[in-house]
């Protein structure tokens, strides 16, 4: 059997989508097989990523990866994503799914954990320092160095990302505020004329982060942010928006170039405000 796509209509929702995969795996090409096994098992991904990072991590050419989609019925993989964009929190495996994930590829083992989490690592520090621009750093350090206060704001797993950035501010004498939403007090007030705020968020997006971001962006203060998506609705307010993408084990993703990014900013800072 050859890779040539399939033509047909596609599905109209993810639950035909879902049916179509499971219905169908078993038949298709080596390769397309390849893609529709990774898919199957990483929902969650579509939403975010482009065609080319789950081409490679179905180990598998692009092209490829497109015969897959067409081999559904798609036109092509922004076809299908559209399916997932709208729901893209409904597909984040929970922990006893990730856990039974790795059971099942015999990866629980401590070594090869490690060694698959140093590669991911690898893999998303490689892709930052590929995307992220200097410029893009340079304006949002400027920023920072020039603030009154810089109003870090990161919940939830963006939450050892700011933390790493207040501890470094507070030896660099910078004057910050960690804003942790402890006791639903998300201390607007704080934020005031000259300061900045930068928020930090990652798919599927904390809704506290947003809207404490957005409110300030309303009172006109610059809000700078950083997240591992274009759909972010951060991008909808703020002046500035980094973005880091971290490698994945069987759902787990350690902040690895987003520490890494995160950590160059505040040196940078702390360097731009000597020099002023």
């Amino acid at each position: 059997m050859n890779d040539r796509p399939r033509v047909g209509v596609p599905p109209g929702n993810v639950s035909d989508l879902l049916s179509l995969l499971d219905s169908r795996s078993d038949s298709l090409p080596k390769r397309l097989r390849q893609c529709a096994v990774f898919t199957r098992r990483h929902l969650h991904l579509i939403a975010v990523s482009t065609v080319s990072e789950m081409a490679t991590a179905s180990d598998v050419a692009p092209s490829v990866y497109m015969r897959f989609c067409q081999a559904l019925g798609f036109s092509g993989y922004s076809e299908m994503q559209d399916l997932f964009r709208a729901r893209v929190t409904e597909f984040r495996p929970n922990y006893e799914d990730r856990i039974a994930n790795l059971h099942e590829d015999g990866g629980l083992g401590t070594g090869r954990l490690l060694a698959d989490f140093a590669e991911a690592g690898h893999k998303s520090l490689i892709h930052m320092t590929n995307t992220v621009t200097s410029d893009g750093l340079d304006r949002i350090a400027e920023g920072m160095a020039n603030a009154r206060v810089v109003h870090l704001i990161g919940l939830r797993r963006a939450l050892s990302v700011v933390s790493n950035m207040a501890y470094l501010f507070d030896q660099f004498d910078v004057p910050t505020n960690l804003h942790l939403g402890v006791g639903m007090l998300n201390a607007t007030n704080a934020i005031q004329p000259g300061d900045v705020v930068f928020a930090v968020t990652f798919a599927p997006f904390s809704p506290e982060t947003i809207r404490l971001a957005r409110e300030a962006a309303v009172q006109g203060v610059t809000v700078y942010g950083l997240t591992d998506s274009e759909r972010c609705p951060i991008f909808e307010f703020a002046t500035d928006v980094l973005i880091t993408r971290e490698d994945e084990v069987a759902g787990f993703r350690a902040p690895c170039a987003s520490i890494a990014l995160t950590t160059a900013l505040a040196v940078a800072v702390k360097a731009t405000r000597r020099n002023s």
